[in-house]
């Protein structure tokens, strides 16, 4: 029963991999951010529990995220296992999740600075209609420009290199240790995330059949 974790910078398509793996394998891919705002949507008391911290500007506390997640997982298609993307992101979470799930892996998806650097800064986006391009992988048609209503793209301040290079810094500062959690459990995976989104899924296969 694969019961695993995905553990990830921002940048290095573990989004996109947890969503292949899952269709692959066949249990569901658990995104905290899409069940926080499921259980919203479904107005259920921890929904809206939930609700009042994040219209407020706080963080949801992890008490009510492992609440919500807690009762995902009690639910039918979790029974042959499941993806849990976006949680623990800190020691104390994965001491806090272990009761509530037994954990069969941790995938950890590596990639090199310079290149997480590079995925995030080239990214540009229409303020007109949101739609996302990159400058390398996803051009638009004209440079500068957006293909469905010309408006000239425009780069985040949280895109910036210097800004995407903080953000590193801080998910190293908070994972490491949770890394080192898992290793020290036998649970740690590494996984190459450099190439295409296909060879790196091959490697995620691989590593999930060898469990």
């Amino acid at each position: 029963m694969p019961r695993i974790v995905l553990l990830g910078p921002p940048g290095v398509g573990k989004g996109t991999q947890a969503s292949r793996l899952s269709r692959e394998i066949g249990v569901p891919h658990l995104s905290t951010g899409d069940l926080l705002r499921a259980a919203v949507a479904a107005r259920t008391p921890l929904g809206l529990e939930a609700d009042g911290h994040m219209r407020a500007g706080r963080l949801v506390p992890d008490p009510l995220v492992l609440a919500i997640l807690r009762e995902r997982l009690r639910e039918p298609d979790c029974r042959a296992g499941f993806l849990l993307d976006g949680f623990p992101r800190n020691v104390a979470q994965a001491r806090e999740l272990e009761p509530i799930a037994s954990l069969e892996a941790v995938l950890s998806f590596d990639l090199p600075v310079d290149v997480l650097v590079a995925r995030l800064s080239g990214r540009r986006v229409c303020p007109t209609c949101q739609a996302v391009y990159h400058v390398e992988t996803q051009p638009p048609k004209a440079a500068g420009r957006c293909d469905r209503d010309g408006a000239e793209l425009v780069q985040r301040p949280d895109d910036r290199p210097e800004a995407v290079r903080t953000r590193l810094k801080v998910y190293d500062e908070h994972t490491a240790p949770l890394l080192a959690h898992y290793r020290a459990r036998g649970l740690l995976r590494p996984v190459d995330a450099r190439g295409s989104p296909d060879d790196v899924a091959r490697r995620v296969l691989e590593a999930v059949r060898s469990l």
